[in-house]
This record gives structure tokens, sequence and C-alpha cells, in this order.
């Protein structure tokens, strides 16, 4: 469906704009009162990765007067596969300054507002009371929820997009047109059972495919072109190279936007989307050893059996010494258990210690009353005791 344009236009345009913009100024579309309003837009966006750096670098050349940033990380060499905004120089460097230097490179025009914070609910009603218009670059789901449920509280129109592998979604959530999010995903998936794009990767180009998506469906809500992806959830399979749409209705039971809504203000997303089940909790609560102990124990010789939990290509990019790779899938179907000896004590590890937190829950239940995990993973490994392996 048509919706009108999200915001007034600009007063005029100087020289220099109608020369830079020339090309949007030509279609009819989009005229010279479209381009107005977007030189009049103000657009955040949350997030400057994978999907932040496309949507920032076409929001910026397309002429949106304010575009905000807020990233609260900083630039590592594994961001720059897919975080295009992004260079060799910036490593180290806050991901917002990095990305607003970018954009003012790309248009100086474009007035950019830094937040070099995380989004939290304390600042999340704050900051978005700021904008039009939210794009949404966030890869957790605790963020995802508290960025819906800002939104709607305020009124406020976002574009949603997700990436995973080879695989991509987006749509545009506004409660006063069509559904939110929680009338797609009602409730988040149980802890441990998506993995996130640094567990399981990500095509570094599907970003730009999801991402310049988002900018389009930015760029029609502004400028009341054309009919946006609300109320239609878009599916990109990159490797058969298809695009598909699914309608998604509003929940008329939706705590949030629906008839009686129950949900009023912000809630608590880390204790809603939990991030390791209740059961992981329990089971590494004095389960849990350091990468120095686990050192301590092989250098000492002592009878452990090692397991690595996560993925074989993840295992061939490191590993720590004497680990046998039994990924965690084989432990969710049961078949891993056999293959556990009953005569050693049992060490499990992963990337960071989510998942092998998940799985020492599993191994506990079995019978593995003395197993135990390693807190920060390989990823400790690699810090703390041989930095000269590669990291991911």
């Amino acid at each position: 469906m048509s919706l009108p344009p999200l915001v007034e236009p600009a007063a005029e345009l100087t020289v220099d704009e109608v020369r830079r913009y020339s090309r949007h100024l030509i279609i009819p579309d989009v005229g010279m009162a479209g381009q107005k309003r977007l030189k009049n837009a103000r657009v955040l966006c949350v997030g400057a990765g994978g999907l932040g750096s496309p949507a920032l670098m076409y929001l910026a050349a397309a002429g949106v007067g304010t575009l905000g940033v807020i990233d609260f990380d900083v630039v590592d060499e594994s961001n720059l596969q897919r975080q295009i905004i992004h260079g060799q120089s910036d490593v180290g460097r806050p991901k917002a300054e990095s990305a607003a230097a970018s954009i003012k490179e790309i248009n100086p025009l474009v007035n950019v507002i830094i937040h070099n914070e995380s989004l939290s609910n304390d600042n999340v009603m704050e900051i978005f009371s700021g904008y039009d218009l939210i794009v949404d670059g966030t890869d957790n789901f605790a963020t995802r929820y508290m960025v819906n449920d800002a939104a709607v509280l305020l009124g406020k129109p976002y574009v949603w997009g997700s990436i995973y592998r080879f695989d991509g979604q987006a749509s545009v959530f506004w409660a006063e047109h069509g559904p939110c999010y929680r009338c797609l995903y009602p409730e988040p998936p149980p802890p441990g059972m998506v993995p996130s794009c640094a567990e399981g990767g990500v095509l570094g180009v599907l970003c730009a495919s999801v991402g310049s998506i988002q900018v389009t469906e930015a760029i029609k809500l502004l400028t009341g072109t054309g009919e946006p992806l609300v109320g239609r959830l878009m599916i990109y399979d990159a490797l058969e190279m298809t695009y598909r749409q699914v309608k998604v209705r509003k929940d008329p039971e939706c705590p949030l936007c629906g008839k009686n809504p129950t949900i009023t203000e912000l809630i608590d997303y880390d204790a809603f989307c939990g991030a390791v089940s209740d059961e992981a909790q329990q089971a590494a609560a004095g389960s849990t050893i350091s990468v120095g102990e686990l050192k301590d124990m092989q250098d000492k010789g002592e009878n452990i059996f090692l397991i690595d939990v996560r993925e074989p290509n993840e295992y061939e990019i490191l590993s720590i010494p004497g680990a046998t790779l039994i990924p965690k899938g084989e432990f969710l179907n049961g078949s891993a258990l056999e293959r556990l000896p009953q005569d050693k004590k049992i060490v499990l590890h992963c990337k960071s210690g989510v998942r092998s937190a998940e799985v020492l829950a599993i191994v506990k239940n079995a019978g593995f009353a003395d197993a135990v995990h390693v807190g920060g993973g390989v990823l400790a490994w690699q810090k703390q005791i041989d930095p000269s392996l590669p990291t991911y």
C-alpha cells in the first residue's frame, strides 16, 4: 500500500545540491519535492556493521540531510570482510567515528550525529525521538526487540534487516499502518538455537544486498514513493538467487501493538531473550574453568577429555591443542554421548563459552557430574595463552 511522505520538504536545494542529486531530480517519482524531503529527513542507523555500512553509505549518497550513527564497538580486522564503510587504517577506531568520517567523504553536505555508545533502555527513547526513521542493522535478538518496542511506543517506523550466511530478510515495521516485529516473531528463539553471524558466518556481499534494500525502503518512506514493505517480509536466498515475499499480518493479540496491549513500556530484553538458557547457567555455576586452568591441566598431564563443540570450519581456523571436535549438534541429537569416555574428566569449549555452556548442561544431565567448560573459549586461549594463533 502507498503511504504519505514521512517528512515535509526542505525550503530549497542549493546549486551544489541540484548538481549532486541531478540523477534523482530527473526521476519523476522523486523530483525536486522528493529530494527536498530527503534533505529535511533525520534517519538513525542502529549499528555501523555489516548492514549499517552499506545503509549509511547509500543514505548519505542519496542526500539524507541528517544521519545518526549509534555503535559502541571498535573496528576489528575481522569486520573488514563485510563492513565496507571502514578501512584498514580504521582498525581499533570507534565504529561510529569511522563511519562518520566515511560519510563525510561520500557527501560533505550531510549532517552526521555520532552516538558512540551502546543502545539501552536508558537512552533508546531519547535517541529515537530525535529522528524520523530508524534503520535497524543490529545482530542480536535483545536489541531487535528493544528497537521494535521503542519505535512502536514512539509511533515511529523502522526498516529491519537480517543476514546469516547466504540468507537475508527485510521488512518495514510501522504499527500505525501494519504489523510490528512482535507480530512476526512473538517470542525469541530458545537460547543457543540460532547462531550469530560471529558463530555461523555471513557472505560479505550479502550485507550490501540487504542493506541496499533497507535504504530503498527508507527512501520510499521518506518521499512517499512506491509501496513500502509494510506487511510484507522479503526473503533473499543468495545461493539460489531468489527473492520471495511472505505476507505479515498485524496480530490483533500482539502484546505491544494489538487491541489490548500489555506491554506499555520497555522491558528487560536480556532476560526476555536470554543469551544463555537457565539450564546452561545452572550447569556452568561452579563448573567453569579459565584457559589458564586448562593449560595447567594439560601441562600436569591430568586425565581429561577436551572437546571442541564448534563447527568443523571453525575448528580449521584455530583450535586448542589436544581438543577433539564434536559439534554441538551431535550433543543436541544425543549421538555424541556414546563417544564420551567414562574414565576421563570431560572438558568442553567453544568460541566464547556460550555454546559449551549449553552442551555442559546436556553432558551433566547424562551423568557426567564432574564435567566443566572453558570460559572464554578459543578466543580467550588465543588472547591469553597463544597470541600467535589467528582469530575470527
